[in-house]
């Protein structure tokens, strides 16, 4: 893959030579040393951390298979603790770096958030950057959905209690005009589903209803299955993925949870905010950057989208979800939320503007 892709950037398709070669994650991140180490000619590229994570590295045995000079096994190469880091060699040798969010930019600089890479992101910060993700809003739109039980929009936020009561029907919960809490994730100790498990005894007593599309970590999902046993018709889960009901969720469930430990941007968040489901998140990487805490100011100023917390951590996370159980008792402040998140602008528009003039600034004789 990587190799198709840097000799393509190298003019081996007389059809097409392309100025940029834009690489993602580690599956891609050779291109950027095929390009750096070519004879003649070649495309500028950039290198995007969907998350720093997952980083492919191999034992130095693979080197003699790629094709590569012998002088890019080196610490300004591919080389990554005597072993080949393809995520390594993209962020050593790709013009620019990107990745999905400006906070988790700024986390992956840190020991605690770089995961060994660290250290290197410091030395290039100059070519760092991040640009947030975007959704396709016509995929997304509560106006159109074909997979809810009612279309609506902020000016008809009325037609969104059909596709309550399909939630309630599809995952087992009594139904009433109590919040509804969904969560649509991997089951997994990123996405802070362990914390979450711990907070839906209170969550219940409190009044308040889970709804649980996901599948993972065996463990987190018998704790969940425990949790549904526990609270008949007050927390349900469904294992798997499903698009429909993914879409429903959005469109009926009160407010999305989404604790993540770290999480470079996500997505769900944007869905949340387009459907008027309310993000309580973690303030951490993207979650930070694209939803506004309902803190005195933000709700004073008219501003708010949603509920952040932090630390992470079960305790921090619990208040939060008391905080929009007392929020939603509010209906006038609930409907606000909702209708300043279904204002935001979730599209590519804005970051693909930005991709843009990051392409126009290193592509070659600018």
């Amino acid at each position: 893959l990587a190799r198709a892709a840097a000799d393509i950037g190298t003019g081996s398709l007389d059809a097409f030579v392309p100025d940029v070669v834009h690489c993602h994650d580690w599956q891609a991140g050779l291109a950027p040393a095929y390009l750096r180490f070519a004879k003649g000619r070649a495309a500028a590229s950039v290198t995007t951390i969907h998350n720093i994570a997952f980083q492919g590295r191999y034992d130095s045995t693979v080197f003699p298979e790629l094709g590569l000079p012998a002088e890019a096994f080196t610490i300004d190469g591919v080389e990554y603790f005597g072993g080949v880091g393809y995520l390594k060699a993209g962020l050593q040798c790709a013009d620019a770096i990107t990745t999905v969010s400006p906070t988790y930019a700024g986390e992956i600089q840190a020991p605690e958030g770089g995961m060994g890479l660290d250290g290197l992101l410091r030395a290039r910060q100059a070519v760092l950057s991040g640009i947030v993700n975007g959704i396709d809003t016509d995929v997304w739109n509560p106006a159109t959905d074909t997979h809810l039980a009612r279309t609506y929009s902020a000016q008809r936020l009325a037609g969104r209690a059909a596709n309550k009561r399909q939630v309630e029907n599809e995952f087992g919960l009594e139904s009433c005009d109590g919040m509804i809490a969904c969560v649509v994730s991997r089951l997994a100790w990123q996405k802070g589903m362990d914390l979450l498990g711990e907070c839906i005894d209170p969550l219940v007593a409190a009044g308040g209803r889970l709804a649980v599309l996901g599948s993972g970590d065996a463990g987190i999902e018998a704790m969940l299955r425990a949790a549904a046993a526990r609270h008949p018709g007050r927390v349900g889960i469904v294992t798997g993925y499903s698009e429909p009901l993914s879409h429903l969720l959005q469109g009926g469930a009160d407010a999305i949870v989404i604790p993540s430990r770290f999480e470079p941007c996500g997505l769900t968040q944007f869905y949340g905010l387009r459907y008027g489901c309310v993000p309580i998140v973690a303030r951490v990487g993207g979650l930070a950057d694209t939803v506004i805490d309902a803190n005195i100011a933000a709700v004073d100023a008219g501003v708010a989208t949603g509920i952040q917390f932090l630390p992470v951590e079960a305790e921090a996370l619990k208040g939060a979800l008391i905080k929009a159980l007392d929020f939603y008792a509010d209906r006038p402040l609930w409907q606000r939320l909702q209708k300043n998140g279904m204002k935001a602008d979730v599209s590519w528009t804005a970051s693909a503007a930005r991709y843009a003039e990051l392409y126009r600034s290193i592509a070659p004789d600018n």
